[in-house]
């Protein structure tokens, strides 16, 4: 039977850990928690499932993190989790049953359903939203580039027909909180793309990216399917640019 580590970067998770842990308790040969400074109870529910905790710091890019979970791993297959994520029975099962199969695939992509505002959304390109959280120990590992990149895998992948369940959004004040954490890293990523204050900038990322953004999430993608939350989600993945402009502005180009 092949071992599986589930791996985690953590800070302040006390909300949603014990129930992320709690669903592959049965599934986990080791579990393996970076926490990134937690000053709630984070690490005291880590302790009750007996993970292996390692403490560092919380950089802006916590997928630096993950990697080090990643890496600090010792099973024969590593699923890497967010603590606001579910594994499903149905899906605990197909993964036991994968990873025991001589597929010859060195990663999986996993369908996942994302908990906004109260439901799951079902459209505005948010379903199946596929992550690549599933691979052989030593094949798989994230380039650290971009909070919403996925793992790169050396060969053959595969993908999986069970939901991971992510409970992301589960009011606005932390959606509100992703958001602005996002749109700092965005607008750092800005500077370092060269991008200035000017005129063709600013019709950029306040008239054509949100407008085109908003357009293919809620109409081409049909968003207006999931009701006032699909809304909301098309209207604020579109603010993104303008608000990571503005950040850029006033943050880097003031300095200047």
């Amino acid at each position: 039977m092949q071992k599986i580590s589930v791996v985690l970067a953590v800070f302040n998770e006390e909300e949603n850990l014990k129930n992320c842990l709690g669903s592959v308790k049965d599934l986990a040969w080791e579990i393996v928690i970076v926490d990134g400074g937690s000053t709630d109870k984070t690490a005291d529910i880590a302790k009750e499932f007996s993970a292996r905790i390692i403490q560092t710091n919380n950089p802006p890019n916590f997928h630096i993190n993950k990697n080090i979970a990643i890496d600090e791993s010792r099973g024969d297959w590593v699923l890497q989790l967010d603590a606001d994520e579910q594994v499903t029975s149905k899906l605990s099962q197909e993964i036991r049953r994968v990873i025991n199969s001589q597929s010859g695939n060195n990663g999986y992509w996993i369908p996942r359903k994302n908990f906004f505002l109260g439901r799951f959304l079902t459209k505005g390109g948010q379903y199946p939203d596929y992550t690549l959280r599933l691979y052989r120990r030593g094949k798989g590992r994230l380039p650290m580039k971009d909070v919403h990149e996925q793992a790169e895998v050396e060969g053959k992948v595969g993908y999986l027909e069970n939901d991971l369940l992510h409970f992301r959004d589960k009011n606005f004040s932390i959606y509100l909180d992703r958001f602005n954490r996002y749109t700092d890293l965005l607008a750092s990523q800005l500077k370092e793309a060269g991008v200035r204050n000017g005129i063709f900038s600013f019709i950029d990322f306040f008239l054509i990216k949100p407008l085109f953004w908003f357009a293919k999430a809620y109409l081409r993608h049909k968003g207006y399917v999931d009701g006032f939350p699909g809304f909301v989600f098309a209207l604020f993945s579109s603010l993104r640019f303008s608000v990571a402009y503005i950040k850029l502005i006033i943050r880097y180009e003031n300095r200047d």
